[in-house]
């Protein structure tokens, strides 16, 4: 039954990732809070996971024109100088204070999210 559900979850959550909304995240909640794996074991599994869903999504956000290459060009550069200080700065925090500090981060995106309100005459390019 364990198994199941870790399928269960894992498909779900691949499908919420493809529609670019954040799966990952809900992954790693589910294996800290639910299947008892600890933050870093988590977090490496969440890359890898990162690592299957995100090709798909990027080739349908590609054949759909929503890629801005610009914006991409500068995220991942700042992506690869503070994906170094970040690895340093994680393997340098307690785990306790690593998992509060996500659960934080979540919890006020979330807020945020509920907060915002829909802009009127929203126009999508396609």
């Amino acid at each position: 039954m364990k198994i199941a559900l870790a399928i269960a979850v894992g498909l779900l959550t691949g499908i919420i990732s493809g529609f670019g909304i954040g799966g990952g995240s809900l992954l790693i909640v589910y294996l800290t809070a639910f299947a008892a794996v600890d933050q870093y074991t988590a977090g490496g599994i969440n890359l890898l996971y990162f690592l299957c869903c995100a090709p798909a999504a990027l080739v349908s956000h590609i054949k759909n024109h929503r890629v801005e290459w610009k914006a991409v060009l500068w995220c991942t550069l700042a992506g690869v100088v503070t994906c170094a200080f970040s690895a340093w700065l994680s393997g340098a925090i307690h785990t306790d204070l690593l998992r509060r500090l996500f659960g934080g981060l979540l919890l006020y995106i979330g807020v945020r999210e509920l907060r915002i309100k829909p802009q009127k005459n929203a126009s999508h390019k396609p």
